[in-house]
C-alpha cells in the first residue's frame, strides 16, 4: 500500500522552506498489531525499496511505514538534486547541520506516527541518512522539542540506526544535561546502532563515535554492533540481530526467525 506525496514546513520562521515529501509505502502487520515503525531510506533512495525488504522480515506484529524524502539539491553532490532528508556537505562532527531540513523530516515522521492507536508502541529506524534522521528524532524526543523549539509531539519506544551518524552531536550533551526530563528520557529510550567496518560511504568511525557520544550523553539503553568486512549495505546477519532486538525491546509476539 502507498500514499501520495505531502508537504511539510520546517516551521522555523518567516524564511522557512516547504518540503515536498514523496510517496509513502506501508507494510501491514501479518499478525496482531503491536508496534509501528517508520523506516527511513538513505540518500537518493526511496521508501519502496526498503518496504520490499521489511515485508520479508519475520516480524508479523510490526506495521512498517516507509516514506520517501523530498527531492532537493544536496551539497555533497555539488548541488545535484536527489531524495534527501536534509542537506549535507560532509559527514563529520564539525560539519554544519541543516537543522531546518532535519526538523522538517523529523516533523514529517512524527506526523506519520501521530495517528497510530494509543496502545501501539512507536519506533523510528533507518539506513545511512535515514539512520541519521532517526537518531535526530531520538534527540528531539528526549529534549521534548525540535531544533527550532517547537514541541516534539510523540513518545518513542525504539530507535534503529544502520550505517548512520548522529547530527548536532557537539551540542547534544549540554542540551540534555539542562533538562531533568531529558536525562530521564535519554536513560530509558532503547537504541540499536549497527555499522560495517568496511563502510566507505559513512566511515565506521562516524558510527562508533555516534554511539560513544550518545552513551556519554546519558543514553544508557544503547547497543552498538560492528560487522567486519561489511560495507555500506545490510546483510542477513545484521537484519537478524535487528529482529531479535526489536522483539525483545518491544515485547513482540509471533517472532519466527529460524
Amino acid at each position: 500500500m502507498s500514499y501520495s506525496s505531502s508537504s511539510m514546513s520546517s516551521g522555523s520562521g518567516t524564511s522557512r522552506r516547504t518540503f515536498e515529501f514523496g510517496r509513502t509505502h506501508v507494510v501491514r502487520p501479518k499478525g496482531k498489531h503491536q508496534a509501528t515503525i517508520v523506516w527511513l531510506h538513505g540518500l537518493g533512495d526511496n521508501g519502496s525499496s526498503w518496504s520490499q525488504l521489511l515485508e520479508t522480515l519475520p516480524l508479523p506484529n510490526i506495521k512498517w511505514i516507509c516514506p520517501t524524502a523530498p527531492t532537493r539539491p544536496v551539497a555533497i553532490f555539488g548541488g545535484f538534486p536527489c531524495t534527501a532528508w536534509f542537506d549535507v556537505g560532509e559527514i563529520s562532527a564539525d560539519a554544519p547541520n541543516d537543522l531546518e531540513g532535519l526538523d522538517a523530516s523529523a516533523a514529517h515522521v512524527a506526523n506519520l506516527l501521530s495517528t497510530e492507536p494509543p496502545n501501539i508502541k512507536l519506533g523510528i529506524g533507518g539506513f545511512s541518512m535515514g539512520a541519521a534522521t532517526a537518531l535526530y528524532s531520538a534527540t528531539c524526543h528526549v529534549l521534548g522539542h525540535y531544533g527550532n523549539g517547537n514541541i516534539y509531539p510523540i513518545s518513542l519506544s525504539a530507535i534503529v540506526s544502520l550505517s548512520g551518524w548522529l547530527p548536532r552531536s557537539r551540542t547534544l550533551k549540554n542540551q540534555i544535561e539542562q533538562s531533568r526530563d531529558g536525562i530521564r528520557r535519554a536513560a530509558s529510550l532503547p537504541l540499536f546502532l549497527c555499522h560495517g567496518r568496511g563502510d566507505d560511504v559513512v566511515a565506521y568511525e562516524h558510527g562508533e563515535m555516534s554511539a560513544t557520544t550518545l552513551s556519554s550523553t546519558g543514553f544508557q539503553n544503547l547497543i552498538f554492533r560492528s560487522y567486519n568486512g561489511l560495507g555500506h549495505y545490510t546483510v542477513p546477519e545484521e537484519t537478524d540481530e535487528v529482529c531479535r532486538w526489536l522483539t525483545a525491546n518491544l515485547g513482540l509476539e509471533g517472532f519466527r526467525l529460524n
